[in-house]
């Protein structure tokens, strides 16, 4: 599947992913793995994830939704959720609307996820 594909009929997730993109374009190498659910952020192993809620969730959920893997617990009250999955391996789960909302605390989030994917 492509990018395109990914997000047919869904122009404002598409908008807030490719503000993502360019957001992680400055960080270092990585590649993305696009499959019917998601979009894949990957180094060595994923450290983040783009993901359409309203394919899932009812009501009017977030277009998009970005879920960034860390190896601690981040206490921001942004997150919608965090989870661990595993010991050590923490998933936060952040609801985005605008781009605006991709601002230098998502930036860091990402760098960090990026250098821990290494």
């Amino acid at each position: 599947m492509t990018t395109d594909e990914f997000f047919t009929g869904q122009d404002e997730a598409r908008s807030l992913f490719e503000a993502l993109r360019r957001a992680a374009e400055g960080l270092g190498a990585f590649e993305l793995r696009v499959t019917k659910s998601q979009i894949s952020f990957r180094r060595r192993t994923a450290f983040a994830w783009a993901w359409i809620p309203g394919r899932y969730l009812r009501g009017r959920p977030a277009p998009l939704v970005l879920t960034v893997a860390l190896r601690h617990r981040d206490r921001s009250a942004r997150w919608k959720e965090v989870v661990e999955p595993a010991p050590g391996r923490f998933t936060h789960h952040l609801e985005l609307r605008t781009v605006e909302e991709i601002d230098q605390q998502v930036e860091d989030w990402l760098a960090l996820a990026w250098e821990q994917a290494a």
